[in-house]
């Protein structure tokens, strides 16, 4: 059965945390890759003011193709952040990063070329696309884990999944402004337990109408109470209210592991269900199991 989670931060420091593994740091780190190539092109746009005007517009052109180019990497980097953290997903609808991976190859082309001719244009072209798609690979090109599983119901199980992961963003966001890094990591590890129910429900649909209620109704609560908690802590710095918010989180908590536990627990009983009618059919049919 589930547990209550708990920890250093928590009201009661007795309670021990649970073991569900916090995948933060990797996807921090993707976009935090992503996020260095808007640096990138800014020399263009300081050279461009001591060029000729033809200089002037390749480099000024040059350099929002790279920061469009940075834009689609990012959002790419984010869409396959998405889809390897579902076990039921679909394929993006724009390969992001293979764009931006050719828009840097163009991006680099006008760059080189209004620098040094055509030939250093290509070079720093095709290094570019090589360079980037090596850096952060291509996008996710089908669907995973959706053989043999309603269209309609999946549609429906995506609609509320994409939602609720836009409130888990928001509050990540939000709890930023608290300057808090145990804080930031007691919300991170609210928001795994919160996966956990997400994947239960991608793999089962059947399981959303149960679940409707958690992650839609009881995750905007918590986005709304992490808002607000911000905004009072940021002010005052009450070691009150930040017991308090703690303490909500350790109750949502436990609250969302428990029913995703008893979503499995009711996935299980479906199953044994399942099994003991085939078995009495086998058996009707003159079938013995185990002979």
């Amino acid at each position: 059965m589930a547990k209550r989670f708990g920890g250093e931060f928590s009201p009661d420091g007795s309670i021990k945390r649970g073991n569900s593994p916090v995948r933060v740091s990797a996807d921090r780190r993707a976009i935090w890759r992503a996020n260095l190539l808007f640096f990138a092109p800014l020399p263009l746009a300081f050279r461009a003011f001591f060029r000729d005007p033809g200089g002037l517009a390749l480099n000024l052109l040059a350099f929002g193709v790279l920061i469009l180019a940075a834009w689609l990497t990012r959002d790419g980097v984010r869409a396959q952040i998405a889809y390897e953290n579902r076990r039921v997903a679909r394929r993006p609808a724009i390969p992001r990063k293979i764009f931006g991976s050719v828009l840097t190859g163009i991006g680099l082309f006008m760059a080189g070329y209004a620098g040094a001719g055509l030939f250093s244009g290509l070079i720093f072209g095709l290094l570019g696309v090589v360079l980037h798609g090596l850096t952060f690979g291509p996008d996710p090109m089908r669907d995973k884990g959706m053989e043999g599983i309603d269209e309609f119901q999946t549609e429906r199980v995506a609609r509320v999944v994409d939602k609720a992961e836009k409130h888990l963003a928001q509050m990540s966001d939000a709890i930023l402004r608290a300057g808090d890094r145990k804080i930031e990591d007691r919300v991170a590890q609210f928001q795994t337990t919160v996966r956990d129910m997400l994947r239960t429900v991608e793999e089962d649909p059947r399981d959303i109408t149960a679940a409707r209620k958690y992650l839609s109704v009881y995750l905007l609560g918590a986005r709304d109470a992490t808002v607000k908690f911000v905004d009072l802590y940021g002010r005052t710095k009450d070691q009150q209210v930040r017991a308090d918010y703690v303490a909500l989180l350790d109750d949502l908590e436990t609250n969302f592991a428990a029913k995703t536990e008893k979503l499995l627990q009711d996935d299980r009983s479906d199953l044994d269900v399942e099994i003991e009618v085939l078995r009495e059919r086998l058996q009707r049919d003159g079938i013995h199991l185990g002979q």
